[in-house]
């Protein structure tokens, strides 16, 4: 989406969050600072509640509030966890060459919790995505809580708190996202639309809740593409446009299965886009190269397209739109 995203341009104060016990319990960590431990299924939320705190809580919570998403940090390599300009400063050359990654991961968290609050008196780190930690971060992790406890907030997002070990989970108060009612949804959608100036019926809003299934987050994202590539909500308009995202999806699943050598999945991701979504071989074959654009480049690109042209004229043929698919996948992957 090229436009500004909606769930960043609505994002909700803490008297918009619908759940009353956990907007209670943000609104009583205002009143008496506590570490927390924020933690639902995915989509819910969370984030979305921890900076509604920090909006509440610090004069600047632009400065105030720091935010680690665990789970970018363990993905990054040591070189860009260096070279990363949110850590950048805290990392000298001499750090840089003798530390190992986890070290440097650890020296940013310590970092972080040491410096002075710009506003107030204490700052908020918000580690997002908790779940991925390793046990050794989540030790570094519980030392740096009991050293800094007296400047800084730790919040740990989570899906997972199990994952999590239990000394740090002894540190926090719990806060417990649940997902969204149906209801609840339609109704942040309304809010949303309305406020946007988008045409919808109720039908519409009906239809792309349910698609969301409980995620909140995907729920705006796809009232958003909907608005944006059919000029209204209403369902049919819904229909079109989650029906085609939805088939992105199942066709990035194909082709990763295709490039592991899992050309049973692939076939049997392929047969649910041909016989159980009735898409055409045309279709399954466009949305391939659309997919294809964005996951690969240079020469492999243009060599799925050569591909795909011969796949083109045989299904011009008006044989078998499965066999000439499939053809295509184990072709793709062959080319991994």
């Amino acid at each position: 989406m090229d436009a500004p995203l909606w769930i960043e341009t609505h994002a909700p104060s803490l008297e918009d969050i619908p759940q009353s016990q956990a907007r209670e319990h943000l609104r009583g960590a205002i009143e008496e600072p506590m570490n927390l431990l924020v933690h639902g299924p995915a989509g819910v939320g969370k984030t979305a509640a921890v900076r509604a705190l920090a909006e509440e809580t610090h004069a600047n919570p632009d400065a105030d509030l720091i935010e680690i998403n665990v789970a970018d940090v363990f993905d990054m390599s040591k070189k860009e966890v260096a070279n990363d300009p949110r850590f950048a400063s805290f990392i000298d050359s001499k750090r840089r060459r003798n530390s190992s990654k986890a070290d440097l991961i650890n020296h940013v968290l310590k970092e972080s919790a040491s410096y002075t609050p710009m506003s107030g008196s204490y700052k908020t780190i918000l580690l997002d995505n908790a779940e991925g930690m390793r046990e050794d971060f989540q030790q570094a992790l519980r030392r740096v809580m009991e050293q800094y406890y007296e400047a800084t907030q730790f919040v740990i997002a989570t899906r997972q708190p199990s994952a999590l070990i239990p000394p740090i989970r002894s540190r926090c108060f719990p806060i417990v996202m649940r997902a969204p009612t149906h209801a609840e949804t339609v109704g942040a959608l309304r809010q949303i639309i309305e406020a946007e100036a988008v045409e919808y019926d109720d039908d519409g809003l009906e239809y792309v809740a349910g698609y969301a299934d409980g995620d909140l987050r995907q729920a705006v994202l796809a009232a958003q593409t909907t608005h944006e590539q059919e000029g209204e909500i209403t369902m049919n308009a819904a229909y079109e446009a989650l029906n085609a995202v939805e088939a992105d999806d199942q066709v990035e699943t194909m082709l990763a299965a295709a490039e592991a050598g899992d050309f049973t999945d692939a076939r049997s991701t392929l047969d649910d886009l041909l016989v159980d979504e009735g898409h055409s071989g045309g279709d399954v074959l466009e949305d391939v190269l659309e997919v294809a654009r964005s996951r690969y480049s240079g020469d492999r690109v243009a060599r799925i397209h050569r591909l795909a042209g011969r796949i083109d004229a045989d299904l011009v043929e008006g044989t078998s739109d499965r066999i000439h698919v499939a053809h295509l996948l184990a072709e793709i992957g062959e080319l991994s």
